[in-house]
This record gives C-alpha cells, sequence and structure tokens, in this order.
C-alpha cells in the first residue's frame, strides 16, 4: 500500500538530491540517538522518583515514557 516510486533525476540536479539524501540519513541518525539517550534519561529520572512513596504517581509514568521513547529509537 505505501509502494514508492523513484522518479529519475536528472544529471545536473543529482549533486543536490545526494547532498539531500545525505542530510536527510544524518539528522535521522541524530534523531535516533538523541531520542535513545532522552528514553534513558527520563527512565532513570522516573526510577529514581518512584523509588520515594510520594513520587510514585509521577516516576512510573515518566519511567514508562521514557521506555516507550526507547523502543520508538529502536525501530
Amino acid at each position: 500500500m505505501t509502494e514508492t516510486v523513484e522518479q529519475k533525476v536528472p544529471i545536473i540536479l543529482w549533486p543536490f538530491y545526494a547532498i539531500w539524501r545525505l542530510l536527510t540519513f544524518v539528522l535521522k541518525l541524530v534523531g535516533r540517538l538523541l531520542s535513545a539517550v532522552l528514553g534513558l534519561s527520563l527512565m532513570a529520572a522516573g526510577i529514581a522518583i518512584a523509588l520515594s512513596v510520594v513520587g510514585a504517581p509521577v516516576g512510573i509514568p515518566l519511567a514508562v515514557f521514557g521506555l516507550l521513547l526507547l523502543i520508538r529509537s529502536l525501530f
């Protein structure tokens, strides 16, 4: 259903196309790494907050959100 049809790029525009593809690859990679680091830090903060009984209602959802963010960065 989500088939992408790649169109032919004219030779004169190919350098711009290659730079654009490289830029999108780098931004995707940086976004995934940033998401993984943010997910790990939110999990750690959520677990640390959840260790106190008073902060458990805030810490548990924060840790779950960090876990979901980490899983999203992997797939």
